[in-house]
């Protein structure tokens, strides 16, 4: 069983930036596959990025990439999303996942955290 704490969420104007935390419970951290998916209102639950278990890969959504960084630090049971240039699409509550496999489809993931607000004003 792991536990997942997400933090970090607020409200940014556009331009700018926020980094968002997602903590595990559990001495197993190290073995999971962990991604941030977001979901905005009306909208379906959206892929943004995912990490290996030890953190040597990292796969983007397209909409995302080149901005946001998804990292990871197993000592301290910790996946974190460092967003910049953030635009008011990103709007969005993100949530972190757990899973056994390194995938980017949200019912391949086992564990969920209860989101983080994210706001992007223009």
């Amino acid at each position: 069983q792991v536990q997942l704490v997400e933090s970090g969420g607020g409200l940014v104007q556009a331009g700018g930036s926020l980094r968002l935390s997602c903590a595990a419970s559990g001495r197993t951290f190290s073995s999971y596959a962990m991604g941030w998916f977001r979901q905005a209102p009306g909208k379906e639950r959206e892929f943004v990025a995912r990490i290996s278990w030890s953190g040597g890969d990292t796969y983007y959504a397209d909409s995302v990439k080149g901005r946001f960084t998804i990292s990871r630090d197993n000592a301290k049971n910790t996946v974190y999303l460092q967003m910049n240039s953030l635009k008011p699409e990103d709007t969005a509550i993100y949530c972190c996942a757990a899973g056994s496999r390194y995938d980017s489809r949200w019912h391949e993931y086992d564990y969920w955290g209860q989101g983080t607000q994210v706001t992007v004003s223009s």
